[in-house]
């Protein structure tokens, strides 16, 4: 294919998601799910070429950024708190899945040999942070939930690539090592944080003084590098590309309300979005566009079913069995450990760990590690059936179905055991408060007059509001949407005034941008607040 050619191929295929993206909120399905089935139907379509991927290339394209982006928004407090709790997801739950999938495929097809079936368990053990976030934010969990979920796909899949190699290593060779592969795994842990820091410590340092020298895009420019940066580093020096990325992503996301000013902020936050929103939609379609060429590789649907439809089959119910006993066995046993030791903790609800069992979706680390499988592995083209097929079941069935799962077993925002926290009426209250202090204390001169009489007004008008609305919420939710509607219907006349002066030729451009720009800030501000109503 040309590069020409290659280039109308991504035209192709950012209309695709365009198009998709609209179906799925018409049809109320979840993006990646809307995406895979129509990357595999875009893949049949005549003359679209058969497309190939390169595994090395797929994980340092997308992996990073969307790591990055995850760990950016992750809220640190509860990460560390729960910190337990997500490495027995991310480290014993991959492994456990590794070793029950291994044991079923030797049952399934014992002409393969062990390290080759241990090698299929660890190709498709660890859930996707691409996949999960995808889902997730679909969906309203308790916080704890929330947190484990997300916090074990940042951290799972260093832990399955470990497990892959040294089963791949077994395979090859016909040796392997328990403490070699733990002693390595730390090796890799230890140095991915040391690279990662370091990264996003620069980063940090590069943003705060770009942004002293106003250099907004390149400042923005910078993060958007810092993923790369982390991830090959890591991965140059034999270290986890995976926790350095997610190390430097946590870093930046504590860091960035004293690095960034507002406007770098917002700015850089749109970037972010659209990016990450293209890089999450091409992985998924392109995961769709990958079967053709793998089914044709294998000779044809048919024969692919005849000859693997079985062990497929006990690869895919045992993953989603294992995560469900994991899930099941490891939060009982914690509990009954700490009640021994004279602890308080209880475990999880039955609906916590249901919902957090048909959470393990698959997605671009199991596709990109099944096709780097080497060509003289035993059972490869088993490995990379299972591997789709653990990706398509997960995705499709377990997507389109957690939100109903979560309506069932009434499982909310709500449920479980939260942190007594202020509200947002409540914080609120205290900034607005805070704020007036301030004013009060500036608006005044040496002499005691005031001389900023309207600023006095204004802050003084906002405290009382905030307080009041702090107290009675629920009461004054609709008086403050009416007053909300009022001032976004006051910014859509005032945007039609503007575009009609400038139709009109009365104002030039640069006015008609500065004026756009002034009400679209008013609008997003307006949005936001009657959001948190």
């Amino acid at each position: 294919m040309s590069p020409v050619a290659q280039f109308e191929l991504v035209l192709v295929l950012l209309v695709a998601v365009a198009c998709l993206g609209l179906a799925a909120r018409w049809l109320r399905l979840p993006p990646a799910v809307a995406l895979i089935l129509g990357g595999g139907a875009l893949a049949f379509v005549p003359g679209m070429p058969v497309l190939t991927l390169d595994p090395e290339l797929v994980l340092v394209l997308f992996l990073p950024p969307l790591l990055t982006a995850s760990a950016y928004f992750t809220v640190w407090r509860d990460f560390r708190r729960n910190l337990s709790g997500i490495l027995g997801l991310a480290i014993g739950a991959v492994a456990f899945t590794t070793l029950l999938v291994g044991i079923a495929v030797h049952w399934a097809a014992p002409e393969l040999p062990w390290a080759a079936c241990f090698a299929l368990g660890a190709v498709v053990s660890p859930p996707d942070a691409v996949a999960a976030k995808a889902v997730l934010e679909h969906v309203r969990l308790p916080r704890q939930t929330m947190v484990l979920l997300e916090g074990e796909s940042l951290l799972n899949d260093a832990a399955g690539i470990v497990l892959f190699r040294f089963a791949v290593a077994a395979a090859l060779t016909g040796t392997f090592s328990l403490a070699d592969a733990a002693a390595s795994f730390a090796v890799l842990a230890l140095g991915g944080i040391v690279v990662g820091g370091v990264v996003g410590l620069l980063c940090i340092g590069a943003v705060w003084r770009l942004k002293r020298l106003r250099e907004l895009e390149i400042g923005i420019t910078t993060t958007l590098l810092m993923p790369w940066a982390a991830y090959i580093g890591a991965e140059r020096i034999h270290a986890s590309g995976v926790i350095a990325t997610v190390v430097s992503g946590l870093l930046l996301g504590w860091y960035q309300h004293d690095v960034f000013g507002a406007k770098g902020r917002h700015t850089g936050t749109a970037v972010w979005q659209v990016m990450v929103y293209l890089l999450e939609a091409f992985v998924f379609i392109l995961i769709g566009l990958s079967l053709r060429g793998m089914i044709e590789r294998l000779g044809g649907a048919g024969d692919v079913a005849q000859a693997l439809g079985f062990p497929v089959l006990t690869v895919v119910g045992a993953v989603v069995l294992s995560r469900f006993a994991w899930i099941l066995g490891a939060d009982r046993l914690a509990a009954l450990l700490d009640r021994v030791r004279g602890g308080g903790v209880r475990p999880s609800s039955l609906a916590a760990s249901a919902v957090m069992g048909w959470a393990g979706m698959r997605g671009v680390v199991t596709l990109a590690v099944a096709l780097s499988v080497p060509e003289a592995m035993p059972g490869r083209d088993l490995i990379l059936v299972s591997a789709f097929a653990v990706i398509l079941a997960t995705v499709l069935v377990q997507g389109t179905t957690l939100g109903a799962l979560i309506r069932l077993l009434r499982l909310d925002a709500t449920t479980g055991r939260e942190e007594q926290l202020l509200t947002r009426a409540e914080a609120a209250s205290r900034v607005a408060a805070t704020q007036l202090e301030t004013v009060e204390t500036l608006a005044r001169g040496t002499d005691g007059q005031v001389h900023h009489p309207r600023l006095l007004e204004q802050y003084g008008y906002r405290a009382r509001a905030a307080q009041r609305f702090s107290q009675d919420a629920e009461i004054l939710k609709g008086e403050r949407d009416a007053h909300f509607e009022v001032v976004l219907a006051a910014v859509a006349a005032g945007r039609a005034e503007v575009l009609r002066l400038h139709r009109s030729g009365q104002i030039h451009d640069e006015v008609l941008h500065a004026l756009e720009h002034d009400l679209d800030l008013q609008e997003l501000s307006t949005e936001r607040l009657r959001g948190e109503g």
